[in-house]
């Protein structure tokens, strides 16, 4: 049986910027903590939300050490640390470990991709030389790599492989996995808008975007799922799902980070080459927080 990290929600968190372009360190900790007191169940930190790729070794450290220390042991710290580069997923996850970080959050390698075999080397690479759990981050979308069903049970099969963040979309896929993997492997949701189809198949709940913005209301739908309460939770992600589906309208986390701004959160722009939203999706992302009664 898999180590599970957490039921329900685990933030996607944004890293917010100053004016000048650098982290707002303190507006992290005040992030952290509203996310903590509005009932999410973990903080993911460093991932595409996150900006990962434009946070210089420096401050990718320091946000994963600002967000455990924030924390302080009231909900688990997962670490983005994945990269393209096997050696430097291992540095920058060893580093998270020696902070405290309580799993690894591994996206599949980008660009210049590799094969499923590759994937299951990455993979064991790294989890033979550390000791924190690890949850793989499937996303296609942004990868251009799938990890497919068996080789989901080749990487279980690991004592440190304990949980996947699965955003491709296919369900068909995902059936075959959890048929193949069975309990030795926790699966979250990628996708906001799939949560509670996704727990309905087992899923122990989503790594999610739209909770930067509203952590009680996605934690109410997961809550809801979690007690076997579908009819429910269908309902609550059907009410919030325009807002969700909003928060993609621009490259992500562009339009996390402009709803953010309107609701008074004042996270900053994203860093280069993401550029600040338009009128026209300013204008549709305040469309639907208005119409959810969250301005």
């Amino acid at each position: 049986m898999a180590r599970t990290i957490f039921h329900g929600v685990g933030t996607a968190i944004v890293t917010p910027f100053s004016a000048d372009g650098s982290v707002d360190f303190e507006k992290l900790k005040e992030l952290t903590e509203y996310q903590i007191t509005h009932g999410v169940s973990a903080i993911v930190a460093c991932g595409t939300t996150g900006e990962k790729s434009t946070l210089r070794h420096e401050e990718h450290l320091k946000v994963i050490e600002t967000i455990i220390a924030t924390s302080a042991g009231r909900v688990p710290v997962v670490a983005g640390t994945g990269s393209n580069d096997t050696l430097y997923t291992l540095e920058l996850s060893e580093a998270a470990e020696q902070m405290g970080a309580d799993a690894l959050l591994m996206v599949t390698p980008y660009y210049n991709k590799t094969s499923q075999n590759g994937l299951v080397r990455h993979y064991e690479y790294v989890a033979d030389r550390v000791n924190t759990p690890i949850i793989l981050y499937n996303v296609p979308s942004r990868t251009g790599m799938d990890i497919k069903p068996q080789t989901y049970a080749r990487l279980c099969k690991h004592p440190n492989i304990v949980a996947t963040k699965e955003a491709n979309g296919n369900f068909s896929a995902l059936a075959q996995t959890i048929a193949l993997c069975g309990d030795k492997l926790d699966i979250y949701s990628g996708n906001d808008d799939h949560t509670v189809a996704m727990m309905a198949m087992g899923a122990k709940g989503v790594i999610s975007v739209f909770s930067n913005l509203a952590p009680d209301k996605m934690s109410q739908i997961c809550q809801k799922a979690l007690e076997g309460d579908f009819t429910g939770a269908t309902a609550l992600q059907s009410y919030y799902l325009d807002v969700m589906n909003s928060m993609f309208i621009d490259v992500n986390p562009i339009p996390v980070k402009e709803a953010m701004n309107q609701i008074g959160l004042d996270v900053g722009e994203c860093r280069m080459p993401l550029f600040p939203a338009s009128n026209e999706v300013k204008e549709k992302i305040r469309s639907a927080l208005a119409k959810a009664n969250l301005l």
